[in-house]
């Protein structure tokens, strides 16, 4: 009977050992990637968890076939009710027209009530923006009623964002938490100075500078090394707090002011494509972003 001798048993044994690692580390990884979260259909949210840029056009007037044509070209759209007529019917019409191009909806609101929020989410915006946040009260508002229980407040309501958003499998309900994106605007010294208590705040995704805004309600014109020191504490602050950081001017994805900077109101259409008059009819004067 051949003996197997000690140098050849410890050479099979440790290729043994070797070989259950890696197929340890082979399951291991295969479960990770079976537990990974599937893209989200909030495009825009999933571009800047990508580490991407996303920019929008602002539409502020009822008009069905120029949102439409629009919404093919850029990452996300800003319906505005701040500065606007806009009414909710207005945008639940757009949307429902042409629901799943690549803009996902988004609704800069006059500010974060509930009803306000309630309507948007349940028209089918997968995104709302807040301007003028200057403390934690207003921030919290504004995360509470955009998502359901257990996270916040919002509330189950009718309204044809299941439709829009319920298709091919996906529950609404059971996605709308994770696909939507709330948005918070700084645009005054006392929000700069709460801006990480602000950026702090549990379902606060974004925090961008109203830029225009900030300039007038600090008195300090951008170009300005003062407003600079604004725009960097908020801009600490936020990435300090684990948010993502933006711009309302897109003119700051490049140069001054754009370190960091991922989320933008206008700026490129991703095509290339402009609209027919050369320019953004349907973004706000200037000075009021």
């Amino acid at each position: 009977m051949t003996r197997t001798s000690p140098i050849r048993w410890a050479i099979s044994s440790l290729l043994a050992v070797v070989l259950l690692s890696v197929l340890a580390v082979a399951q291991q990884q295969g479960q990770g990637q079976g537990a990974m979260k599937p893209k989200l259909y909030n495009t825009a949210k999933q571009k800047l968890l990508d580490g991407k840029k996303v920019f929008s056009f602002t539409q502020s007037k009822m008009d069905i076939p120029g949102y439409c044509e629009a919404a093919k070209h850029y990452d996300y759209t800003w319906f505005e009710m701040q500065h606007s007529t806009l009414e909710f019917k207005d945008i639940e019409a757009m949307i429902a027209a042409c629901p799943h191009v690549a803009a996902t909806p988004m609704v800069r609101l006059p500010d974060a009530q509930e009803w306000h929020i309630q309507h948007a989410t349940d028209i089918g915006a997968l995104g709302v923006v807040v301007p003028t946040v200057d403390d934690v009260d207003r921030a919290r508002e504004a995360a509470k009623w955009a998502r359901y229980p257990p996270v916040a407040r919002r509330s189950t309501g009718q309204g044809q964002m299941r439709t829009i958003w319920g298709i091919n499998g996906i529950d609404y309900a059971k996605t709308a938490n994770d696909n939507m994106l709330v948005v918070i605007m700084i645009e005054t010294p006392t929000g700069v100075a709460n801006a990480y208590d602000i950026a702090s705040v549990p379902g606060v995704d974004v925090v961008i500078v109203g830029n225009n805004d900030l300039s007038v309600f600090s008195g300090f014109p951008q170009s300005d090394p003062r407003y600079a020191l604004l725009i960097n504490k908020i801009h600490d602050d936020v990435l300090r707090a684990g948010k993502i950081f933006g711009e309302a001017n897109a003119n700051y994805a490049t140069g001054p002011y754009s370190k960091d900077a991922y989320f933008f109101q206008n700026g490129p259409s991703n095509d290339g494509w402009k609209p027919p008059t050369g320019g953004n009819v349907n973004a706000p004067p200037p000075g009021e972003r």
